[in-house]
């Protein structure tokens, strides 16, 4: 097998490079008090899609910093309490067409699909952050942990798990959330964040050990911001620790150890996207029920039967 990362028995043990703030659980703590303090101000519309399978709406709330968030909701025909799934796309993309959750709606799932503010879909963005940024939003809001853009992200995924778990005909103690890449690191906070989520599906996640991604010279890509934050606004490195620590905060191996789900994670060793060490060095942190599908010649790219696996893991909650 071609190796570009480190070797498998040593991937089996990495513990990850980016440095964990030392109020890291604290700073979570607060900001799960402030989203608690926020209404969550529901509301349903109807969709202009139809299917016999299940009634499609726009469901909006209100998440973090009063941003109203937009998810695509089908419930499904279905009169007993049911499962819920929660679908996060991936980096810049939206929650796509109404198309592709027909299959989990057929089975019984509610459906939810978040569109992540500021990207590709129809949710607000109310970024307010005072510091420059290139090239990405994982460096938004460098100039002030509280004000970290994918702090509002992992907080509006935590919200919307807790309002499929009141949605009339869902079952609280079955809610599942899954993604890739981008979705998949929020798979990983939402999981982390919100422990009514019993199952949690991430496909190679993106947001993990970000001091290993640039050592690795991958900050390309998804990681682009991380490479255009040090040439411009740091080309000494005089604050490089500062830097790393303070995205500490939003670095989902160091949510990972929250997590109660059982976890069926996948992952490609030829990834150089979101590099495999990054996602074992969330993986390992897991201490949940868990296992992994490893594609040892893939890369960040559509993964054979890895949907199929996904799919059965998730059906477990019918």
């Amino acid at each position: 097998m071609p190796i570009f990362d480190l070797p498998l028995e040593q991937l089996r043990t990495y513990g990850g490079r980016n440095p964990r703030p030392d109020d890291f659980d604290e700073y979570w703590d607060r900001a799960l008090a402030e989203l608690a303090g926020i209404d969550a101000n529901v509301e349903l519309e109807p969709a202009a899609f139809r299917t016999e399978l299940a009634d499609c709406q726009h469901l909006r709330f209100t998440g973090a910093g009063g941003a109203r968030i937009h998810a695509k909701y089908l419930r499904p025909h279905r009169q007993e309490p049911g499962p819920a799934v929660l679908l996060f796309h991936g980096y810049t993309g939206s929650s796509g067409d109404w198309f592709d959750k027909l299959p989990f709606a057929a089975a019984g799932f509610h459906v939810l699909a978040l569109d992540v503010r500021g990207q590709g879909g129809q949710s607000e963005d109310r970024f307010d952050g005072a510091g420059g940024s290139l090239y990405g939003h994982v460096v938004r809001g460098l100039d002030n942990p509280e004000r970290l853009f994918y702090r509002d992200v992992f907080l509006d995924c935590a919200r919307l798990a807790r309002i499929a778990a009141d949605l009339p005909g869902v079952d609280r103690a079955r809610i599942a959330a899954a993604g890739g890449s981008q979705g998949g690191g929020l798979t990983i906070a939402c999981a982390a964040l919100e422990p009514t989520v019993a199952l949690a599906a991430p496909t190679y996640p993106f947001l993990s050990d970000y001091q290993r991604v640039w050592e690795m010279d991958l900050a390309i890509a998804a990681y682009e911001g991380l490479r255009s934050h040090f040439r411009v606004f740091d080309p000494l490195h005089e604050r490089e620790a500062e830097t790393f620590t303070r995205l500490g905060y939003i670095d989902v191996q160091h949510l990972a150890p929250r997590i109660r789900a059982e976890v069926l994670m996948v992952t490609a060793l030829m990834d150089t996207v979101t590099p495999p060490s990054t996602q074992f060095a969330a993986y390992n942190k897991i201490s949940a029920p868990k296992r992994m599908l490893l594609y040892p010649d893939h890369g960040h790219e559509t993964l054979p039967g890895a949907a199929d696996r996904i799919f059965e893991f998730l059906t477990k909650l019918l």
